[in-house]
């Protein structure tokens, strides 16, 4: 038996809570500014110094830093290898976006790029190092499906750089990351978890 900890699947839940508090921000930021244009500005523009209602999607941006840090414990727990690393990395980088916003001076919008290039690589990053796990584990779709899921997120967050529909590629990336957190972490709510290589001797159903 390899029950997942009562603690583990409670701190499941920030891996929920804070894509969800993140994109419910950025949405109701963008839907009080009529004049911004979500397919061209970037999601750190509603966070900008004198951005109208700024505060949301600050706290956009502290939900999805504060969150996906607990549930890193989360997965450490249920997926062995250094996944869990990239969703505290991720969790620090958008924290420190939201630290140095945009429009302050030159040197603190490069800061800010600076964090939310380090954030883009650390979220493709975490479906990425979980597949092999996920691989051992006998879980052959779900490792394909992660594999699958960083590379695109990773793709499409290089893409909003070049400049064009910049703020539609940047959420669809960012969408792709946070749906692979959110779904690893029902996952874990649900009873999920890589069994020890030592119960892995005899065959076992894959799961999905």
């Amino acid at each position: 038996m390899n029950a997942v900890p009562p603690s583990c699947r409670r701190r499941a839940w920030g891996g929920v809570a804070g894509p969800l508090g993140f994109t419910g921000a950025w949405v109701a930021a963008a839907a009080l500014r009529p004049a911004y244009h979500p397919v061209e500005d970037t999601i750190s523009r509603l966070a900008a110094v004198g951005a109208t209602n700024r505060w949301l999607m600050t706290a956009g941006f502290v939900a999805l830093g504060v969150g996906v840090p607990v549930y890193a414990r989360a997965l450490r727990e249920a997926v062995p290898g250094c996944a869990w690393m990239a969703a505290v990395g991720t969790g620090a980088a958008t924290l420190g976006v939201a630290a140095v916003p945009l429009d302050v001076s030159g040197a603190v919008d490069t800061l800010h790029d600076i964090a939310a290039g380090a954030g883009y690589v650390a979220l493709a990053a975490i479906p990425l190092l979980a597949a092999p796990a996920l691989r051992n584990g006998r879980r052959r779709r779900a490792a394909t499906m992660s594999t699958a899921a960083g590379a695109s997120c990773a793709v499409v967050l290089l893409a909003s750089l070049a400049g064009t529909a910049t703020g539609a590629l940047q959420r669809a990336g960012l969408g792709i990351g946070h749906a692979w957190v959110a779904a690893s972490a029902v996952w874990i709510l649900a009873g999920g978890r890589i069994m020890p290589a030592s119960d892995l001797a005899s065959p076992a159903t894959e799961g999905a």
